[in-house]
């Protein structure tokens, strides 16, 4: 299982149940790594996206709280339930893509973290686990990118032991 995040400075995902950035090259790099791939996520994530849909071209999967229902995604309401639906897809296909407390639960779960480091403050809200203090390997960071004034490198970490989930 993979997880795949925008970060500032601090490790700032959000605010007011949004992100903190407009970044073209990272919602690109976003598409192509998870297209025609499984995303798991929490409900309000599913709620931030542009009309409440699922991301289209993806197996959308969302822990969402007992008695939400919905037919255009995959809903579970208990990480047991979450655990037996991603046992059916191949974990090197399956992205964590938020919310907070979402990724929070999942990172001991994950082997690989996409992380693009935005080089400025969001003054976030919500945050992502720092993956520096957990000690988890860098095995990539791209040259610096220019995007909408903002400057970010694609980031690659690696979990050495992570949990079967």
């Amino acid at each position: 299982m993979k997880s795949i995040v925008a970060v500032d400075k601090k490790w700032g995902i959000g605010k007011n149940n949004d992100l903190l950035f407009s970044l073209p090259e990272d919602m690109k790099f976003f598409r192509e790594k998870t297209a025609g791939k499984t995303v798991c996520m929490g409900y309000n994530t599913l709620l931030s996206f542009p009309g409440s849909k699922p991301l289209k071209n993806r197996v959308n999967i969302v822990l969402a709280p007992e008695g939400v229902e919905r037919d255009d995604c995959i809903v579970v309401h208990t990480l047991e339930e979450l655990s037996k639906e991603l046992s059916k897809y191949n974990s090197d296909d399956v992205f964590v893509i938020g919310g907070a407390m979402f990724y929070k639960t999942m990172v001991p779960y994950c082997d690989e973290f996409y992380i693009t480091k935005v080089d400025a403050d969001g003054e976030a809200t919500v945050f992502y686990p720092n993956l520096d203090e957990m000690g988890f390997e860098v095995t990539f960071v791209s040259e610096p990118i220019e995007t909408n004034g903002y400057t970010i490198r694609f980031t690659t970490y690696k979990n050495p032991n992570p949990l079967k989930f």
